[in-house]
């Protein structure tokens, strides 16, 4: 029989949950007294927590007297496990998010994890006690991870869609309106047979995608039709190929996930001949750099990355002295150009 641990190695939430074989976050979450907890796994962890030495607010109050100056930011990929922090959108966000933090005396520690192959990717970043709170950037697929820890963890806040009545604090655009004005505008400019570049399986995308359906709906159009593409450059180009080569006399309106789609989308288009927007109109989404550097230049629906950046640090100190704070919601913005 293998020994206890004695008294006093139990140093954190991380090494309790792991004697009583939960989450971290169910740890928390007993210790605060949460009710989604039954009651028998409770009473064990309380058990552990004595015997060990673990006061129930230990970690709160450590982490109060033990101010690290680093906000943890964290890129789970469990959707595209090859998608790479290089992506552009992800250095513009970055980018906004250490200038903000600077300014507030925060130094910044990132993260990119697949959590398939670290399911307890959150608990063991936030119980690492070298942060003193955290950012994730997308939800991916990892809503319901993301809720499990909200439920015992205060200074947190996900750039991400907002769902009614999630627990999590977000910031992020409507993403759902900023499909339906990418339809609207494709469908404006004479496209008739739309299609979405992009996988509808994480939750912005699969917002975004509902949007282009309730306009195509709304307007009499054809369901929109879903062309799952990744988003790692590599694959990518050769998924738009095969999509074009399949679907490129039938489709004559593309809405892509992102900018960065949008751009590969232009190359194959011109590799197999056709003309936008004469041929095939084309609507991006995020208004990135690149946008306006295309030919033809980018007509694309515009998130306010900079805005979202400042209220990512604004909810979170604000979360971090305490308080108890709302999601925000950023409006989406079509930027007219050339494509559509």
């Amino acid at each position: 029989m293998p020994d206890r641990d004695t008294k006093g190695t139990v140093r954190n939430i991380t090494d309790l949950a792991r004697l009583a074989g939960v989450s971290p976050g169910t740890v928390s979450r007993a210790l605060a007294g949460k009710t989604l907890v039954n009651a028998k796994t409770r009473e064990k962890i309380e058990a552990l927590a004595r015997e060990h030495g673990f006061r129930p607010n230990q970690m709160a109050s450590g982490l109060r007297r033990q101010k690290t100056g680093v906000i943890g930011v964290v890129i789970p990929l469990g959707h595209d496990t090859r998608q790479q922090i290089s992506d552009s959108f992800f250095m513009t966000l970055l980018g906004f998010l250490a200038d903000e933090l600077t300014q507030h005396g925060y130094d910044l520690m990132l993260r990119r994890v697949v959590p398939d192959e670290d399911a307890d990717w959150l608990d063991r970043f936030i119980g690492s006690g070298m942060i003193d709170g955290v950012i994730v950037i997308g939800q991916s697929d990892q809503f319901d991870r993301i809720e499990d820890v909200a439920d015992g963890y205060n200074p947190m806040v996900v750039w991400g869609n907002h769902t009614e009545g999630q627990r999590h604090c977000v910031v992020g655009t409507d993403n759902r309106l900023g499909g339906r004005l990418a339809a609207e505008r494709l469908i404006a400019a004479g496209a008739r047979q739309i299609a979405f570049l992009g996988d509808t399986g994480p939750m912005e995308f699969a917002a975004r995608f509902a949007g282009a359906q309730d306009a195509a709906a709304r307007l009499g159009l054809p369901r929109v039709m879903a062309l799952p593409t990744h988003l790692s450059p590599e694959r990518a180009s050769s998924e738009i190929s095969g999509h074009l080569a399949a679907h490129g006399g039938y489709v004559d309106g593309i809405f892509a996930a992102t900018d960065t789609l949008a751009a590969l989308c232009l190359t194959e288009l011109r590799n197999k001949g056709l003309s936008v927007p004469e041929d095939v109109k084309l609507v991006g989404f995020d208004d990135l750099p690149i946008a306006r550097q295309t030919v033809p230049p980018l007509t694309t629906v515009r998130q306010d990355i900079a805005a979202g950046a400042r209220g990512l640090v604004d909810l979170l100190l604000r979360r971090l002295a305490g308080e108890t704070t709302e999601s925000l919601v950023l409006p989406p913005e079509l930027i007219v150009r050339k494509t559509a």
